[in-house]
């Protein structure tokens, strides 16, 4: 979930000042976390806590509670701070921006020998409806999921029974993924970067930002080219990175310069709940 975090804190002071450029410094130091990176953490403590429904809702309240001036969307923020428990039917991109944790509790190998992704692809769900249960609000965080997901089967040297793995033609790979979400989700992922980004401006909903951050994960060459691709079309920067960046995790990893440098903008609290997800996972 860190490659969230990542593309949040470079994104954050692009998303009110749009750069449609890749060259940019990737941290500067006004450069900070957003509500992105407080509920990437919710979600992440949700799935140790259970990852049920009330898990959801209870780390959300928690850690938007203790980060008030994160940035919320005015919807949501209303519902953190309220007594509801109930979904609003939004289809705004924050339900894609946190999803990464649940991604990276599928295992592969269960997927390689079966040709089913785990029913911990459920998490991904689950974590959208407690807010975002409008259907495209789902859709968004599901097709991030799934895109994480597929960047760790086929970069990670996974496939099918029978099928030699394509882990070293990275544009087989992307292709694959491309053809899934386009099939699964409906999404127009055949434009470019260089033609979405003259016209494109801010668009929070998930429709109108997921496919274009995924675009930029396809349009990669490592980790960090799919940062400042995510940045470059402007739009709501802190929020396509973080979900681009979540994608490019899967794929390429991070330097481990760029991790460092992130983590050193997190607080304690956020740090600690990161390194329990770090154990958490590698327990799995």
């Amino acid at each position: 979930m860190l490659g969230a975090i990542v593309g949040d804190i470079v994104g954050s002071i692009y998303e009110w000042d749009n750069i449609k450029t890749k060259e940019f410094p990737l941290f500067q130091e006004s450069c900070h976390f957003t509500d992105d990176t407080v509920m990437t953490i919710a979600v992440a403590e949700a799935i140790m806590n259970g990852g049920k429904k009330d898990d959801f809702i209870n780390a959300m309240k928690k850690y938007g509670r203790m980060y008030p001036n994160a940035g919320y969307g005015g919807k949501f923020r209303k519902w953190l701070f309220s007594d509801s428990r109930e979904p609003y039917n939004s289809y705004g991109n924050g339900s894609a921006m946190r999803v990464s944790p649940c991604a990276w509790i599928i295992d592969c190998g269960f997927t390689a020998r079966t040709g089913f992704i785990s029913d911990a692809v459920e998490f991904a769900e689950t974590s959208a409806k407690v807010t975002h249960n409008h259907k495209e609000g789902v859709s968004g965080a599901m097709a991030t999921a799934e895109a994480i997901f597929l960047c760790r089967y086929y970069f990670g040297g996974y496939c099918g029974d029978y099928e030699k793995p394509i882990n070293d033609n990275p544009t087989e790979c992307k292709r694959r993924i491309k053809k899934y979400i386009e099939r699964e989700y409906g999404y127009d992922l055949s434009m470019t970067l260089d033609e979405i980004r003259p016209s494109y401006c801010f668009d929070s909903t998930c429709q109108g930002s997921v496919p274009q951050a995924i675009i930029a994960f396809l349009e990669s060459t490592d980790f960090e080219d799919a940062i400042r691709n995510a940045v470059s079309i402007g739009g709501d920067s802190d929020t396509i990175a973080a979900i681009t960046g979540s994608i490019a995790e899967g794929a390429y990893g991070i330097p481990n310069w760029i991790k460092e440098k992130a983590i050193s903008y997190l607080d304690e609290p956020l740090k600690s709940v990161l390194m329990r997800w770090k154990r958490f996972v590698h327990e799995l």
